[in-house]
C-alpha cells in the first residue's frame, strides 16, 4: 500500500489510513510517499497574477477546491491567484454553478470540441499575467493559450524504507515474474 502526500496531509489523517490498513491487511507492506511538484518555468509565476488550471475531475467529482497547480503557484511565489469565475463561459460557467466548492481555479472539465473551446475562451478572457497549467495533458497542444504559461508536474517520491522500487522488486522475485521494462535499479 502506498500512502501518498504524507508531506501535505494532516497527521491525524495519515494515522487513520495506517490504522485502516492494519485492520484490513496487517501484513501489507506500507510505502510512505510524497507528491513532489515541479514547475516548468517558475520565473513566469513569481510576483505575478496567475490563472491556475487544474484537472477538472479532481475539482468536480473529487470534491477538492484546488490541486497541484494552486500549490505550485503558492510555492512559486505568485502575487495573486486570479479567480476565473467572472470570465467563465458556457460549460465552464456551468461547472462552477454545479460545483460551488471549486476554489479560485479553472477546471479543465473535458476534452470535447465544445469544452475545449469554452476552456480556451475562458483562459484568454481572464485578466492575468501568466497561466499555470496543472492538467495531465499539455493543453497548449490542443488549444490556443494566448498568455505566457508554464506546466506543473508532480512525481512520486519515496519517504524512507521500504520504498516502492524495492517493494516491487521483492514482489517480482517472490512471484517469479519478469521485471517490468525500465526496472533496472532506476527509480520507479
Amino acid at each position: 500500500v502506498v500512502i501518498n502526500k504524507i508531506d501535505s496531509a494532516a497527521p491525524d489523517s495519515v494515522r487513520k489510513v495506517r490504522e485502516n490498513i492494519a485492520t484490513v491487511n496487517p501484513n501489507a507492506t506500507v510505502v510512505d510517499a510524497a507528491s513532489v511538484i515541479r514547475i516548468d518555468n517558475p520565473k513566469l509565476i513569481k510576483g505575478r497574477k496567475v490563472l491556475v488550471i487544474e484537472d477538472g475531475p479532481t475539482l468536480t467529482h473529487g470534491g477538492m477546491a484546488y490541486g497541484a497547480g494552486t500549490i505550485a503557484a503558492q510555492q512559486g511565489g505568485a502575487a495573486k491567484l486570479v479567480d476565473p469565475r467572472p470570465y467563465a463561459v458556457k460549460s465552464i460557467a456551468e461547472a462552477f454553478r454545479n460545483y460551488p466548492s471549486i476554489g479560485p481555479v479553472l477546471p479543465a472539465i473535458g476534452y470535447s470540441a465544445s469544452q475545449l473551446q469554452h476552456l480556451e475562451t475562458t483562459i484568454n478572457r481572464v485578466d492575468c499575467d501568466a497561466v499555470v497549467v496543472a492538467t495531465p495533458i499539455d493543453l497548449s497542444r490542443i488549444i490556443d493559450i494566448r498568455k505566457p504559461y508554464t506546466r506543473v508536474f508532480y512525481e512520486l517520491q519515496d519517504l524512507g524504507k521500504p520504498n516502492l522500487e524495492d517493494t516491487l522488486s521483492e514482489f517480482t522475485r517472490a512471484h517469479n515474474l519478469p521485471r517490468a521494462p525500465g526496472m533496472t535499479g532506476a527509480r520507479v
